[in-house]
């Protein structure tokens, strides 16, 4: 039978404070998304509404740190546009994809990028990833081809598909890039560089890939200034919750991110097939495990947090 002080440290466990709450809400705004940016697909083409939407946040971003950005060195602008060439890849890619692939699909494969990151490492760099990482690199495979779902007796991927997992893995580049110059530069002059630079190159892909302008529409323009607000007011929240939130927690709840896509793209009609939801169940403990560490023999209790970072994006 359980004590009764047993079930209070269970309940207090499970307990979420405000800062885990807003990140909670802050996760289900941008499982919404996808959907939002799969709808904007019938009256814009995926480049020119990246380009829209990045230069909003850009936009926002540059209002509040207009004092900051006086003092914005050539490093800085390097990391900006390196990160920024990456957002452009990753998110002008995952739009892509949502021209023909639900928003649900879209949002289990994007959460690739996360197991993506130390399998990147690994190939880039020669960093080899750790036992979670890589039971996670694992798992997340196994769920990306139940999502994709076989096709007779092979499996086959359709260019949705391939596009969104590109983009994966260049979000998962951006979340390297973005470590590697953490703490070298000023984060607010840089999230600025970085947001125009994604606009910019995005605004020049209309070109090559022969994207034709869309029409004036409330639907994009909307869209387009609402998530480039987001993008700003979530940064800051983001920010501000997890000064007081552990990466791992942070992280569990990050991982329901397309839970909450799935969620709201059933309510709107999408329907995975049972084989692509126990996929996109695998890619969401691939999420989880791969950011988890074994606490070892005589380490004290929490110890392992201050070692994790959580990887987060412009989003």
């Amino acid at each position: 039978m359980t004590s009764p002080t047993t079930a209070r440290s269970l309940f207090l466990s499970l307990r979420l404070s405000k800062a885990e709450l807003v990140l909670v809400f802050i996760t289900m705004l941008w499982g919404a998304t996808f959907l939002l940016v799969h709808n904007v697909m019938t009256v814009s083409g995926p480049m020119f509404f990246v380009g829209l939407r990045f230069a909003a946040a850009a936009l926002f971003v540059g209002a509040f740190s207009a004092r900051a950005l006086s003092g914005l060195t050539w490093f800085e602008v390097k990391a900006g546009v390196l990160i920024g060439a990456s957002i452009m890849l990753g998110y002008g890619l995952q739009t892509v994809g949502l021209q023909t692939i639900t928003s649900s699909q879209s949002a289990f494969i994007t959460a690739l990028y996360v197991p993506f990151v130390p399998l990147l490492q690994w190939l880039v760099l020669g960093r080899r990833p750790g036992l979670m990482p890589s039971l996670g690199i694992g798992l997340a495979f196994a769920g990306l081809m139940l999502v994709a779902g076989p096709s007779g007796s092979s499996l086959q991927f359709s260019p949705g598909e391939i596009a969104t997992l590109i983009g994966a893995v260049a979000i998962a580049a951006e979340i390297i890039l973005i470590s590697n110059y953490a703490g070298k530069v000023d984060v607010r002059r840089v999230t600025v560089v970085q947001l125009a630079t994604a606009s910019a190159l995005s605004f020049m892909m209309v070109v090559p890939t022969r994207e034709a302008l869309p029409d004036f529409s409330w639907l994009l323009l909307g869209s387009a200034v609402g998530l480039g607000a987001m993008s700003a007011v979530i940064q800051v929240a983001m920010n501000w919750a997890q000064q007081s939130v552990s990466p791992t927690r942070a992280t569990l709840i990050y991982a329901a991110e397309p839970v909450w896509a799935g969620i709201v793209g059933r309510l709107a009609g999408e329907r995975l097939p049972g084989i692509a939801l126990l996929g996109g169940l695998l890619i969401v403990i691939a999420v989880v495990v791969s950011e988890l560490k074994i606490k070892r023999r005589g380490e004290p209790l929490g110890a392992s947090d201050d070692d994790q970072q959580v990887q987060q994006t412009d989003r």
